[in-house]
């Protein structure tokens, strides 16, 4: 407190103000304001919201468009990962997706058919074609990117101008660039559906005129080393794999119901001919006997000649009669027959009298069988099946489980049951091995048990409950710690304290003083604050009678001496 130059005391401004009763008010009313601000401050960092992924791994045209339409939403957001995601809050993540889907969003960098809406007027041929190539290659870009090993792609189509000669016509091509996720790589057959789906999709394009290559640079359509190391394609593979499965699901569909579930295995190897093969055959058989054969054509020709003068050598001989018949003890055997299809000739011998000569040819039918024969590829050559049959379980009165053999007869039935199931051929070479032994038992992998508060679930269920009630105590300790006894004094009227002297004269000055300048102080109040608690200055009294009661005596000495 500052002192004047006659001693007495200066009061400060400030201080007056704020011991007077509109000032204590107005710092009352701006504490209870700061501490209400604290509060609301401390309830909304309690009911803060917990933000989910709305859409991550988009491009930054479509990450601005869909944070646009986020702000005409009035829809909280905010960034994770470096920017690569947008957050919502969890209660709108399905509401704000769906709505930013219906705008088309996110585009994923590749513009499909939409390009062809935004035609302007008087767009020449070739901008409306290099559109539509454009628009064919994002619309095949998002279909490969449905597969999902593959991350994103990019299609690019080379497609040459149309010419009306045969021999300029060009043929399409493409190439596919496929940035595939992590850890995650292509079989043979996606790769052949991803070539056959663009072949598909873009007339007169040939599968063999499409390069599929991965982020690595890795050509994935180059399927011609491992056709020549196995000599069969994916096709024929899969072929094999699919004839190999289904023998096995019929074997344990059939053996199951007899030994149970999980007590059967078995695999199969199919021997597949792929070749393919035509046969004609044309076979000759010998001829059928003569009166049950078959008479295709008959021709014959008979001639008779003149009959000629004397003949013969001149002399007596030649002019005798003939000598008498006779007929001779062993006849000469007679000529053979004429061969099938040759013709008989006759004709008179040279002592006929009259010449003359016969011709006939006959032709009969010869059998003949011609056979074609085609073997179309895919059949099977040699089939070899193993099968394992667990020991069968046997309950006992006890209780107890063993494990016991089958029995020969056991062994049989499901041996022909086996054999029936694969379509058992022992001429076409296949083999089958019914084996009966015990499983070995897959040991169970035992994990340690975690604590109750180290599981996520209960972490995470700690974390919300902590700041729940951290929001909460803090606004308990304001209002009942600050903001309660702060509106208590607002509402309080305080006495008016008697202006103190300076710190020298309270050293100089003697207990019965300091007592009665305390008495003075609780009993010297303004005309406004005539009216206090009688209750309160009662008990000052008694507290200052029960600390110091000489002081007190000598004030009441004082009193009814009427020296004041």
């Amino acid at each position: 407190m500052a002192v004047a130059a006659d001693g007495s005391a200066v009061p400060n401004p400030l201080i007056s103000f704020a011991e007077s009763q509109g000032g204590r008010n107005l710092l009352l009313m701006l504490g209870a304001a700061i501490v209400i601000a604290v509060m609301a401050g401390v309830w909304m960092w309690s009911q803060q919201p917990d933000y989910r992924v709305l859409f991550s791994n988009f491009t930054d045209r479509d990450g601005g468009a869909i944070v646009t339409q986020l702000q005409q939403m009035n829809v909280p957001y905010k960034f994770a990962e470096g920017g690569g995601a947008i957050l919502v809050p969890a209660d709108q993540v399905h509401d704000a997706r769906l709505r930013i889907a219906a705008m088309g969003l996110p585009k994923g960098g590749n513009v499909g058919f939409e390009l062809m809406e935004n035609q302007k007027l008087g767009v020449s041929q070739f901008l409306e074609q290099v559109n539509f190539q454009r628009a064919l290659e994002g619309e095949l870009a998002r279909s490969v990117q449905s597969i999902g090993a593959v991350e994103s792609a990019r299609v690019h189509l080379a497609m040459p101008k149309a010419s009306v000669f045969v021999r300029d016509q060009q043929k399409p091509t493409a190439s596919v660039v496929l940035n595939l996720n992590p850890g995650r790589s292509l079989s043979e057959q996606q790769v052949s559906a991803i070539v056959h789906l663009v072949a598909s999709s873009v007339p007169d394009l040939p599968p063999g005129n499409i390069s599929v290559i991965d982020q690595n640079g890795n050509l994935l359509s180059d399927t011609s080393k491992a056709a020549k190391a196995t000599g069969l394609d994916p096709t024929q593979l899969k072929y094999i794999q699919e004839v190999q499965q289904n023998i096995v699901r019929r074997i344990e569909s059939i053996i199951t119901p007899i030994v149970g579930p999980n007590n059967v295995r078995a695999e199969a190897t199919a021997d597949i001919d792929f070749s393919t093969s035509e046969q004609a055959a044309e076979t000759y058989k010998p001829n059928s006997p003569p009166n049950q054969s078959t008479m295709r054509s008959q021709q014959s020709s008979e001639s008779q000649g003149s009959n000629p003068g004397a003949g013969g050598v001149p002399g007596a001989l030649s002019n005798q009669p003939a000598a008498n018949a006779t007929a001779p003890i062993n006849p000469p055997a007679p000529a053979p027959a004429p061969a099938a299809g040759q013709g008989v000739s006759t004709g008179a011998t040279a002592t006929a009298a009259v010449p003359s000569q016969k011709d006939m040819t006959v032709n009969y039918e010869v059998d003949k069988t011609v056979r074609y024969v085609q073997q179309p590829m895919g059949g099977v050559k040699r089939i070899s099946v193993a099968v394992v049959v667990n020991y069968k379980q046997v309950t006992d009165k006890a209780g107890k489980v063993t494990a016991t053999p089958l029995t020969e007869a056991e062994r049989v039935q499901i041996t022909d049951l086996v054999k029936e199931a694969m379509g058992f051929n022992k001429d076409r070479g296949d083999t089958l091995n019914v084996v009966n032994s015990a499983f070995a038992g897959v040991p169970k992998e035992v994990f340690p048990e975690v604590p109750i508060w180290k599981r996520p679930e209960m972490i995470q269920l700690a974390k919300e409950l902590g700041k729940y009630l951290l929001g909460g105590i803090a606004l308990l300790y304001l209002f009942f710690g600050v903001l309660r006894p702060m509106l208590k004094k607002f509402n309080t009227p305080q006495p008016k304290i008697r202006a103190v002297v300076d710190d020298e004269d309270d050293e100089a000055e003697t207990p019965e003083m300091r007592a009665m300048h305390a008495a003075e102080r609780t009993t010297e109040v303004p005309a406004e604050s005539a009216s206090m608690a009688y209750q309160q200055n009662l008990d000052l009294a008694k507290q200052l009678a029960k600390d110091d009661p000489k002081v007190v005596a000598n004030i009441v000495k004082n009193w009814v001496s009427g020296n004041e």
